[in-house]
């Protein structure tokens, strides 16, 4: 259970914001078209941390490696997926990750082996080990498949769900520390 926290430690992070520093953790979800798998788990982690009353310690968004869904709200087959978990669907348009990001976000998760080589290209490597995939958050190695191809939301949304828990419980052990 969080205390309240101390006068030295209410100043140090009052003056820590003036300088600009930042004590959430920054995570970004990473797909082709940020249409369907990444807005899926990155709605899916939200409500997560929401619901963990941590909303306050995590800044979560999410991003596309391509420029073909550019300006597009989220798919119809991921909005219905989450309505029928509870899971609310936030206000979103498609983005593309830039280098910018890279320098902002503590973690850049990708959903595929494919999404893996396109941010390579996009920011010349990943020198401070930000990139990973969200199913290594569950022990496992594969890709998220895509269900704009497979039709399949329920094994996305499974293995998004998967993923996302692995990653809190990392996340909150690493805090705990």
């Amino acid at each position: 259970m969080r205390g309240k926290p101390d006068k030295t430690t209410h100043f140090s992070a009052y003056f820590g914001i003036l300088r600009g520093e930042n004590f959430m953790t920054k995570i970004l979800f990473i797909c082709h078209g940020n249409i369907c798998r990444s807005t899926m788990a990155h709605f899916v982690f939200q409500d997560m941390i929401n619901k963990a009353g941590l909303a306050d310690e995590f800044l979560i968004d999410s991003k596309a490696t391509s420029t073909e869904a550019l300006g597009e709200s989220t798919h119809y087959g991921t909005v219905k997926k989450l309505r029928e978990v509870g899971v609310p669907v936030l206000p979103h348009t498609s983005t593309q990750i830039t280098k910018k990001d890279y320098r902002d976000f503590d973690y850049i998760i990708a959903m595929d082996t494919n999404n893996l080589r396109n941010l390579d290209r996009i920011l010349s490597g990943d020198p401070k080990k930000k990139i990973r995939k969200l199913l290594s958050f569950a022990g496992k190695d594969g890709d998220i498949a895509d269900p704009w191809y497979t039709g399949d939301f329920e094994a996305t949304y499974r293995d998004v769900l998967a993923g996302c828990e692995g990653l809190l419980k990392e996340l909150t052990s690493k805090n705990k520390q």
